[in-house]
């Protein structure tokens, strides 16, 4: 258990979830996360969904096991079962989590299989049991990420039915996907994309809950957009935007936060995630953990396609060193120093 010292709900404001990453699946793990947090000092930042019942029975360092330089960071749950969710949430907290996320939101069949993640949309009072159960075991905030509605619900009452039961439970924040899910007939990718947007419909639940804090996901790419959301929510999520295009989270801290960014852009960001790199290595790890999540960098840049190019050829492999990750640098980087000569 790392020794940061948790903030304890009473004493966390509604700005704590101003900015954040959302949960992704086979994107925001460990090595993601610290890439984000060295472009961003405030962004909140959220684990893959894990199920409760993996916490509680799994191996526990290798599935949310997290560094201390990822603060904030918050773990994402998956299940129906309060007492499972409630152990796990208990086993999060003792690893320094800064906060426990419920997911009412993801798709995917094998999510539906287990009867959890955006099926809950269709069970508020179990939602409600399971938040209290998770209040009553961990001092730190109990959140709950959900989407709109499912299927042909209505979306005014399903969502002001779930927000109903968390609120009677003692939920911390709530994060609005703002779409409906479709459990049967759109994959998860689709399930993204093809429901349309409502935006109006978060905000709609914030004028009603003003004391709740609300933060917003779904479709949110531009910087400049954020402003305009953050004028009726307390908070933005952006997701895919900041995996594929991830020198986005430079703008983080300077636009919403009144800071400079821990770097001044993605060279230095890969400069100082070396020594994070150069420690996995000597643990036995792969380079590729990390150069997985770095083929967003550049985006439309000379010498962009040449780096991607060299990462998947030559930082794959189980021989890969540092220096093949510099040498796909220097791809970009030559082209950066003709230009200011």
């Amino acid at each position: 258990m790392n020794t940061h010292i948790q903030m304890t709900a009473a004493r966390v404001e509604a700005s704590f979830w101003r900015f954040s990453v959302a949960p992704m699946m086979d994107w925001t793990d460990r090595h993601c996360r610290v890439i984000h947090r060295l472009m961003s000092r405030h962004a909140l930042l959220y684990t893959e969904m894990v199920t409760a019942q993996a916490v509680i029975r799994g191996d526990r360092q290798r599935l949310i096991g997290f560094d201390a330089m990822e603060h904030p960071v918050a773990l994402q749950l998956g299940g129906n079962d309060p007492a499972l969710l409630a152990e796990a949430a208990k086993i999060g907290a003792d690893f320094g989590y800064d906060e426990i996320n419920l997911n009412c939101g993801c798709p995917s069949d094998r999510v539906q299989g287990g009867a959890f993640g955006a099926c809950l949309m269709r069970e508020p009072a179990l939602v409600g049991d399971c938040v209290a159960a998770m209040k009553a075991a961990v001092s730190i905030p109990v959140t709950v990420k959900c989407r709109i509605g499912v299927d042909d619900q209505d979306p005014e009452s399903a969502l002001d039915a779930l927000t109903a039961a968390v609120r009677a439970a003692g939920v911390d924040a709530l994060i609005v996907h703002a779409r409906k899910a479709w459990l049967q007939g759109l994959s998860p990718k689709e399930n993204r994309e093809i429901p349309p947007l409502d935006y109006e419909r978060a905000y709609r639940l914030k004028a009603a809950n003003p004391d709740l804090p609300i933060a917003i996901n779904g479709g949110i790419k531009a910087p400049s957009e954020w402003p305009a959301h953050l004028e009726k929510l307390d908070g933005v999520m952006i997701g895919r935007e900041a995996y594929q295009n991830p020198e986005i989270l430079l703008q983080a801290d300077p636009l919403l936060f009144g800071q400079e960014a821990p770097v001044t852009d993605a060279f230095a960001m890969l400069e100082a995630l070396e020594p994070y790199i150069a420690a996995h290595l000597e643990r036995g790890g792969r380079v590729h953990a990390f150069t997985r999540h770095l083929v967003g960098l550049f985006p439309g840049r000379p010498g962009a396609r040449a780096f991607r190019r060299h990462l998947a050829e030559r930082c794959v492999g189980a021989e890969a060193t540092l220096d093949d990750l510099r040498a796909a640098i220097a791809h970009v980087s030559r082209h950066e120093a003709a230009a200011a000569a």
